[in-house]
């Protein structure tokens, strides 16, 4: 017992050390928002290239996503006898959960894996340490533009996805389960409300500033040549899904409780 206690304290020293970089990176990530002049160019670009890696994907899932929940919620409620609402809780879902999870996890196994990879090549082949010898602040410089544009294509995203799910979900429901479209439609408009729709895209907006700043500091700390890349890159995506469902949890409760489904 003697043997192991040092080990243990030392990796727990360790984790907490790390746990205290990592927030102290974010803390230096926001307060490069407000330093000016602000990479706007960059900020487009790397818009332009996150955009590119997962508009497709998150199309293509986006549809059977919408189909899925819309034969799950159809066939509950037809067991439960309230087939006029399936319109509803099928959208409803798609708009609350559904939309901004699948767009962050998308945005994380491809935006947030490919940030991280582009930094790591750059650290391993001395590219960061040449422009912080230069005096350019890293994460001001090439960081925050990344965040910044991670977080209006995840807002962007989560809508496209509500689009194409609920659009999903409508055919499904009207046109595979011979539905009705006016109840469709008036079940969806009893039920979900603006908050419903604004809540979303502001999970789209968290959740993309966390896999790109999980993603940065991934890359910008990698140790052990390209075989640390890969670690790092693997590493990055399972701490963002970590940091999403846990951010998931506390806005959906926070949201419950500024907005109770009763009212």
């Amino acid at each position: 017992m003697a043997s192991t206690e040092p080990g243990l304290r030392e990796r727990a020293l360790v984790g907490l050390d790390g746990l205290g970089l990592f927030f102290g990176f974010v803390g230096a990530v926001v307060r490069g928002f407000f330093v000016v002049p602000f990479a706007w160019r960059e900020a487009v670009d790397q818009g332009w290239q996150i955009a590119r890696v997962v508009i497709v994907p998150t199309a293509l899932v986006s549809i059977p996503l919408g189909a899925v929940v819309a034969l799950q919620v159809g066939s509950l409620t037809q067991q439960l006898g309230a087939q006029s609402f399936a319109g509803a809780a099928s959208v409803v879902s798609i708009l609350r959960e559904g939309a901004p999870l699948a767009t962050a996890l998308l945005l994380a196994g491809a935006g947030g894996s490919a940030i991280c990879a582009d930094f790591g090549s750059r650290m391993i082949r001395e590219e960061i340490d040449a422009l912080r010898v230069l005096g350019i602040n890293v994460i001001n410089r090439l960081v925050v533009p990344r965040v910044l544009a991670a977080m209006v294509v995840a807002v962007l995203l989560t809508g496209l996805v509500m689009g194409v799910g609920i659009a999903g979900g409508y055919v499904f429901n009207v046109v595979l389960q011979n539905g009705t479209s006016g109840v469709y439609v008036e079940s969806f408009r009893a039920l979900a409300t603006r908050p419903d729709l604004y809540a979303s895209l502001l999970k789209g907006l968290v959740f993309g500033a966390i896999a790109a700043v999980v993603g940065s500091y991934k890359g910008l700390h990698v140790k052990g040549g390209p075989k640390g890349v890969g670690q790092a890159v693997n590493e990055s995506v399972v701490m963002t899904f970590l940091l999403l469902f846990g951010a998931n949890y506390l806005m959906s409760v926070a949201y419950f409780q500024l907005f109770p489904s009763g009212g």
